[in-house]
């Protein structure tokens, strides 16, 4: 999407600012966690979609907050293989991005407040450090995503908190099937990051950020990613073989052939637009994947 047919601060650019490509990883969860509480009879329309939007704007503010972040540390310059960042094109200004940050956090906390009456100081807890460690990603005295804790960061907040959340506001418990579910969207919202990480690790480590890529080098990147995509489709065959779900849970194995492809393509040479396209096809796995999942787990019931 080239800068020149974009009219800077319009309604395109602030899309662009939203990463479309990585509302998946809000929504995937969210969608596992409301299954999980379906398939103990606990599902409830209003919390289901009040918990989506406040992922989903979390999400957009996190990814605001990446955007303006990464344009002051100077990670993000002209020499960058990645899509568009809005602050660092001059199509939005800094100031722009963090009042869009504001009010993003700002819309997300009010509907947090409703989830909050609902399930009590649990989902105050997982909403503040939501936001926090939303802003911590790339800001704060101990920026994670420049420390090599971006890939924890993912796993945790995008797997346990975000799908053990969503079903502990459905149903005022965490059922056990959660804990299980929370290891495959965690696991591919984490391989999405490790796609990214190795694409950017040569400009990275000119301005100080040590993600794993850049702390281990490519091999183990790419052996970080296979172990996570491996990892999203061994949990949904140990919970068919050991627990009392029944086979629909293995629906996700029909995305296989899928990520077969993008494991191979990995390993090729480490070029900027061929990552690119990695990482647009990983966060369709977890997309697809994850509905998948979230159908066998609800008909497993």
């Amino acid at each position: 999407m080239a800068t020149q047919a974009m009219q800077p601060g319009s309604l395109r650019v602030w899309l662009l600012a939203a990463r479309p490509a990585t509302l998946a990883a809000a929504f995937v969860p969210v969608a596992v966690g409301c299954a999980c509480a379906a398939a103990v009879s606990g599902f409830r329309l209003g919390p289901a979609l009040a918990t989506l939007f406040a992922a989903v704007l979390i999400q957009i503010g996190t990814n605001f907050a990446n955007d303006v972040l990464d344009h002051e540390k100077g990670a993000d310059t002209d020499q960058r293989v990645g899509p568009i960042r809005a602050t660092q094109a001059k199509l939005l200004t800094p100031r722009q991005m963090w009042w869009g940050t504001i009010l993003v956090f700002v819309g997300a906390a009010v509907i947090g407040t409703y989830l909050a009456i609902l399930g009590g100081w649990p989902i105050v807890v997982i909403g503040v450090l939501s936001i926090l460690c939303g802003i911590a990603y790339t800001g704060g005295p101990f920026p994670l995503g420049y420390n090599g804790l971006g890939d924890l960061f993912v796993l945790v907040f995008f797997g346990f908190v975000a799908v053990c959340g969503t079903a502990y506001v459905q149903i005022g418990a965490v059922p056990e099937i959660a804990w299980w579910a929370a290891v495959p969207v965690g696991a591919l919202a984490a391989a999405i990051l490790a796609v990214n990480n190795l694409r950017d690790r040569r400009t990275d480590v000119l301005v100080g950020k040590r993600t794993l890529a850049v702390r281990l080098g490519p091999r183990v990147a790419r052996a970080q990613y296979t172990l996570l995509i491996a990892a999203s489709y061994c949990i949904p065959l140990l919970l068919a073989l050991l627990t009392t779900s029944s086979g629909w849970v293995l629906l996700p194995w029909l995305t296989l052939p899928a990520a077969i492809y993008l494991i191979k393509g990995i390993y090729g040479p480490e070029q900027g637009p061929k990552l690119n396209r990695i990482l647009v096809h990983t966060a369709q796995l977890l997309l697809i994947h994850g509905i998948l999942f979230a159908a066998g787990l609800a008909l497993s019931r």
